[in-house]
């Protein structure tokens, strides 16, 4: 595994849902078509504080899913706890911890990761790839 690059979507907060969903999608594809993946890897939901949060995090979830499946990927799915886990040894690691493994596990990485929410991104790309070896071993 080598590090390529890092970033997060965002979309235009004035434009309505449906419209903020498209730019998931096509932020999505690009970055597909950009790196040609042969695979992913998404958080699993988990359940917020917020309802209306929590509906908002599922739609967008549910775009990005859809946006994979299209584009013929398979799709895993980690639990934060697992994804924490697997790339800190444990599973209520911090922000500050998952990034600091992330550059410590993807050295080209350092200085590079934008941000907390592109580090958990990599470190779920980590939990991933250590998870489809160890998949591979036990095969």
């Amino acid at each position: 595994m080598q590090f390529l690059d890092s970033g997060t979507l965002s979309t235009d907060k004035n434009l309505p849902l449906a419209k903020r969903l498209l730019q998931l999608h096509d932020a999505l594809l690009e970055i597909i078509t950009h790196h040609k993946p042969d695979t992913s890897a998404i958080e699993e939901t988990f359940v917020n504080v917020n309802p209306v949060s929590t509906l908002k995090l599922g739609q967008a979830r549910g775009a990005l899913l859809m946006t994979l499946s299209l584009a013929g990927l398979d799709v895993h799915e980690y639990a934060a706890t697992q994804v924490k886990k697997t790339v800190v040894g444990v599973g209520r690691a911090d922000k500050n911890q998952i990034q600091m493994m992330v550059e410590m596990l993807l050295p080209a990485s350092k200085g590079k990761v934008k941000g907390a929410d592109a580090a958990d991104a990599l470190a779920i790309a980590i939990c991933h790839a250590h998870h489809a070896v160890m998949k591979n071993l036990t095969q």
